[in-house]
């Protein structure tokens, strides 16, 4: 005779049947991403109640020194395996030339799909289809509509040197704003930096995309 749940429990000598159809929590998940996707992975996760995913950020500055960029995540990655049942990046190459892949590989840990941000968010197949139709185009997401004159223009000195314009940006034909939460403040700071730049403005509601993607199956 097949033992039944409340077999099981007199067994035990307990008198009253375990639990039975209580889903299990989920495993904790801590998420490794670029500093500049802090808000979106914190929106997300409160979005969908995902309380067991926890995020740490490393520096956008990174991407600045992005060979730097695995080594960090690896360290990030080895501090973490003593309190997280489950890593995951927030990371596309960005720029380190597949050494990023290499180090998760090592580490057996997944990244989001993509070379960049860019490609994450709008679909990577929608983000290639885009430069193929027009090369030209400078990208800005909500965190670099928001840090704008940070992290382009005053580091490259076109606050005092405007002059350098065409140097930097000579062959851009426009900016594409990709939006991931529908800031209005932040859509006028994309045009504006459009306007300083001197480039034709295109404007794309991504949501999240992928990034999205990933964390809901976290």
């Amino acid at each position: 005779m097949p033992v039944t749940a409340t077999h099981a429990a007199d067994i035990r000598g307990t008198g009253r049947p375990p639990h039975v159809g209580v889903p299990a929590r989920p495993e904790k998940v801590l998420v490794i991403a670029c500093g500049a996707l802090a808000n979106e992975v914190l929106a997300i996760t409160r979005q969908h109640g995902l309380s067991h995913v926890a995020l740490q950020c490393l520096p956008a500055q990174l991407h600045n020194r992005p060979e730097k960029i695995p080594e960090a995540v690896r360290r990030a990655i080895h501090v973490a395996r003593a309190q997280y049942a489950r890593i995951l990046i927030g990371y596309g190459d960005c720029g380190t030339g597949g050494l990023l892949d290499t180090v998760l590989a090592e580490e057996g840990v997944e990244r989001i799909e993509g070379a960049h941000c860019y490609a994450f968010f709008t679909g990577i197949d929608d983000f290639e289809a885009e430069m193929d139709r027009e090369p030209g185009t400078f990208y800005l997401t909500d965190f670099l509509a928001r840090h704008f004159d940070t992290l382009v223009i005053r580091p490259l000195g076109l606050d005092t040197r405007p002059e350098l314009r065409d140097a930097y940006f000579g062959n851009y034909t426009r900016l594409m704003y990709l939006e991931q939460n529908g800031d209005a403040v932040l859509r006028e700071k994309a045009q504006a930096a459009a306007k300083r730049l001197g480039l034709s403005y295109a404007h794309r509601v991504t949501g999240y995309g992928l990034l999205e993607e990933m964390l809901r199956g976290a």
